[in-house]
């Protein structure tokens, strides 16, 4: 039995603004006061694990513990079968560079992978995001979301973020990069975690 979000209260584990702002709007409905990590002078812990789930517990549960409120977190990242599904967890460290995230050279690292290993198109891929949001007394309840799709090359369309511009949607013949981002954000990984989230809230 899925436990239901009965408080006032939501600790967002992040300190990406563009994140807070989104799940702020989203939860508006339900009267609920959403606060971020930078709130709460909250560091960020290390993402030790080689999942989603893993990582996105150990954001949710460190903030919730030092906070005292429950508190969401996400993970997310893209994961490419023909790289035997890199880079996964590590899809922003692919992006790290001295002066910040650079994602030209990771999408330039993933196409360099793939062609290295002659491997053959469709280059099959997903995005997927994992939401979990933590109580303080330690449980928890899990929320994935997928999209199904496909690296192709070259880089296509300058909206959206990340690898979007070399991720086609299953069903489209557009990228990421190239659809308008409120359609983007109706039928994304994020877009589906959320739409879970939300039964959660409230009397539905």
């Amino acid at each position: 039995m899925m436990r239901r979000f009965t408080g006032d209260q939501l600790l967002i584990a992040t300190h990406n603004k563009g994140k807070l702002d989104e799940m702020r709007h989203l939860l508006a409905p339900f009267g609920i006061t959403v606060t971020g990590a930078a709130d709460h002078d909250l560091p960020e812990p290390d993402e030790t694990e080689e999942t989603f789930i893993g990582n996105a517990r150990i954001k949710a549960h460190a903030a919730a513990k030092a906070t005292g409120l429950p508190a969401l977190s996400d993970d997310s990242g893209i994961e490419i079968d023909a790289l035997d599904g890199a880079p996964g967890v590590h899809t922003a460290d692919w992006a790290e560079t001295d002066h910040g995230r650079d994602f030209v050279m990771a999408m330039e690292r993933t196409h360099r992978e793939l062609t290295a290993k002659n491997a053959p198109e469709p280059w099959s891929a997903r995005f997927c995001c994992t939401l979990v949001l933590a109580w303080p007394d330690g449980h928890d309840e899990v929320f994935p979301g997928v999209m199904e799709g496909r690296v192709v090359w070259p880089m296509r369309g300058s909206e959206g973020h990340g690898y979007d511009p070399i991720f086609q949607p299953e069903g489209y013949d557009v990228t990421f990069g190239e659809m308008d981002r409120w359609e983007k954000n109706k039928i994304s990984h994020r877009a589906k975690a959320v739409n879970q989230l939300v039964k959660i809230f409230g009397d539905g």
